[in-house]
């Protein structure tokens, strides 16, 4: 069942966050082991009014076992719901300051995850369907992420629901498609 995430389920998110966010988890954690950033995203998770929270996030769950997640917002609320973590950060970052990702418009995919037990049984094409489906709903005319321009598998899987390229971004030491799916209806 896909359902709102909570501040509870931050415990089996949280571990999952570092799936999808690789070299970029690292940096959070100022540490080349990414698992080091579980706690950091633990606590944002739990916590309203965060690019990472619970409030922006939706669960797939069975038999009480999160599966997977997919975090989101809108485009243009970026600047106020990074704001925590990059205060977080820049305790022992002073400088760091990450190109943005996402633009206003778009109810914008910032992290997808599937427990790695879990992967290949279509529960990030249900979580991002899901997403999408929440999007529209609220109004917003398109949904768009970013991928690794070095992962062309994403970009194929991506291109697979829907999402074509709408241009490239430079974010966080990376070159990045900046990929859309916009509402048909």
């Amino acid at each position: 069942m896909i359902r709102q995430a909570t501040p509870e389920d931050a415990r089996q998110v949280a571990p999952l966050f570092i799936l999808s966010m690789g070299h970029i988890a690292g940096i959070f954690a100022n540490s080349d082991r990414y698992e080091d950033a579980i706690p950091f995203f633990e606590r944002f998770f739990a916590k309203e009014n965060n690019q990472y929270s619970y409030e922006n996030t939706l669960v797939l769950e069975e038999e009480m076992e999160i599966l997977g997640s997919v975090t989101g917002y809108d485009g243009a609320l970026l600047h106020q719901l990074r704001q925590p973590v990059l205060d977080q950060i820049r305790k022992t970052q002073p400088g760091f300051t990450p190109n943005d990702e996402t633009e206003a418009g778009e109810y914008y995919l910032d992290c997808i995850q599937v427990h790695p037990a879990h992967q290949g049984k279509g529960i990030g094409k249900k979580l991002i369907h899901a997403f999408c489906e929440r999007g529209y709903s609220l109004g917003y005319k398109r949904v768009g992420l970013i991928v690794d321009l070095e992962n062309p598998d994403a970009k194929r899987f991506y291109e697979s629901l829907g999402f074509f390229i709408a241009g490239e971004k430079d974010f966080m030491g990376h070159r990045y498609f900046h990929m859309v799916k916009e509402n048909k209806i």
